[in-house]
């Protein structure tokens, strides 16, 4: 039975984050190197890890895009191997290079502790949205896992000098320099989106990357806030 279940041991450690299989990553934890993390997202774990829900240093940032649910991420610390999983969902591990991403907070999978983050206002999009829409920025040097209903594409924005439209319930992460603006067209619901009547488009443009998934799954995308 080993032999036959062999494919699916875990494999050497090669890096902070990396996937193990399409839909889990696999962390290496270390003394000092802390992660946050999206809470339930631990499916397994190797070593010594502890887990702090709701985190004071976190709490009143992820406050921000949940309502009185408490912080949704947790801090993980200890020194092992930590498995995370987010219902069977493509998991996508970046490396940040003193770099930014926004990334929408039901794709925020995990980050390293010591990167900048915070939920910001997306520009350019109140008079489309009421109040506006909100993302999470992380930025610095360091790990970023996020999570994709199926597997991506990533739009390089930077190709030309035509704008990158993308429905809303199919957005995942973009990088933050973009120029950001919304569209709404009567004659495109049957195009962009399930909806019918009034579709609702973001357009892009500048230098930078736009991630998208093959789904629009639109529980919880880029919420309205007050």
């Amino acid at each position: 039975m080993n032999q036959q279940l062999a494919g699916f041991a875990p494999t050497p450690v090669t890096a902070r984050m990396e996937n193990h299989g399409k839909t889990m990553l696999k962390v290496a934890m270390a003394a000092g190197q802390d992660l946050y993390a999206r809470t339930g997202s631990m499916v397994a774990y190797e070593g010594f890890i502890q887990y702090e829900p709701n985190p004071p240093a976190a709490r009143q940032i992820a406050s921000q895009w949940i309502t009185g649910e408490g912080a949704p991420v947790m801090k993980c610390s200890g020194d092992g191997l930590l498995y995370l999983a987010d219902y069977g969902a493509d998991v996508v591990v970046i490396n940040l290079n003193n770099d930014s991403i926004s990334v929408n907070g039901t794709n925020l999978l995990a980050f390293d502790a010591h990167l900048t983050w915070g939920v910001e206002k997306v520009k350019g999009l109140a008079k489309f949205a009421g109040q506006g829409l909100w993302n999470v920025v992380v930025q610095g040097t360091g790990w970023v896992a996020i999570t994709s209903r199926g597997t991506p594409i990533v739009v390089d924005c930077g190709r030309g000098e035509d704008e990158t439209y993308v429905d809303p319930d199919a957005l995942v992460a973009w990088s933050p320099n973009l120029k950001v603006k919304g569209k709404r067209s009567f004659k495109a619901g049957s195009l962009i989106g399930r909806g019918s009547g009034e579709a609702y488009q973001m357009a892009f443009s500048g230098q930078g990357i736009v991630v998208v998934q093959p789904s629009e799954d639109s529980t919880d995308r880029l919420r309205i806030r007050n």
